[in-house]
């Protein structure tokens, strides 16, 4: 199967998804896994293979949701659980796999066009909920999750602050949806977006900003308590800025100090230095 043809059977099961009445997550999923399941199964390399399979079908999706004109972030989360169950059917799903189909699948959103930050808040759904099917853990996911996010807005170009709220706010949505641990979800996304940030030159201020501003976003959309995870954001941050160096731990504790949206973040377990 050509790449080509990869995108254009994506595009099309995508845009009868989008046109009909059934869940558009779990149809785009069927969809995805599928035409992942086929194009790599014939490939010499899977781990070669992959990026390209997921920029391709991450394409023919994208597009379907630009020409029919709604259903982006369930699309996108439907994407990334169907690329991660067709990649389980013919190999192992490991962190690396998870951070390679996040920046492939920003890589696709870009190629198209498509809006980051709504695609960044499916991706993250859709990661968070897909560690339930893999043999990588929720928190080690969620920190893949930040740091391939980070990496992929430096890759395509994009509003840091607001992909980096968007995908905390997935993350704390996608553990809600699988029973999972929330917090433990919220301050491992924030700890890799940050982590990411240090490692490729993105400022940790407006990271900090973003994932603050998504944990409490989440947590308002799941009803858990806006503070805690606050909190759990800027521990996760803080975490990740004392690895990288006393002024990204300065720039945590002041945005955690000076609060986001009127909420002020606690940093748990820091010591003073």
């Amino acid at each position: 199967m050509s790449d080509k043809s990869v995108g254009d059977r994506v595009k099309g099961g995508v845009t009868k998804l989008l046109k009909g009445t059934g869940s558009i997550v779990e149809g785009a999923a069927g969809v995805v896994k599928d035409a992942t399941v086929s194009t790599l199964s014939n490939a010499g390399d899977i781990a070669t293979g992959l990026t390209g399979t997921v920029a391709q079908v991450a394409g023919g999706a994208f597009t379907a949701v630009g020409d029919v004109g709604t259903g982006l972030v369930r699309t996108a989360k439907g994407l990334v659980v169907g690329v991660l169950q067709g990649v389980g059917e013919v190999a192992t799903v490991t962190v690396g796999v998870l951070s390679d189909t996040v920046r492939a699948a920003l890589k696709g959103t870009g190629d198209v066009g498509a809006d980051v930050t709504k695609t960044a808040r499916g991706i993250a759904e859709g990661l968070i909920v897909a560690t339930r099917d893999t043999g990588v853990g929720l928190a080690e996911g969620a920190v893949a999750l930040g740091r391939s996010t980070i990496a992929g807005v430096k890759d395509i170009g994009g509003d840091v602050i607001g992909t980096a709220s968007a995908t905390v706010s997935g993350a704390a949505v996608g553990a809600s949806d699988i029973g999972g641990d929330v917090l433990s979800a919220i301050r491992n996304t924030a700890k890799g977006l940050v982590s990411g940030a240090g490692e490729v030159g993105i400022e940790v201020v407006d990271v900090v900003k973003g994932a603050i501003t998504g944990a409490v976003g989440g947590a308002k959309e799941i009803g858990v308590s806006v503070e805690d995870a606050a909190s759990a954001a800027a521990t996760g941050a803080f975490e990740a800025a004392e690895e990288i160096g006393e002024a990204a731990v300065h720039a945590v504790r002041d945005v955690a100090a000076s609060g986001v949206g009127g909420v002020k973040a606690v940093i748990t377990g820091q010591t003073d230095n």
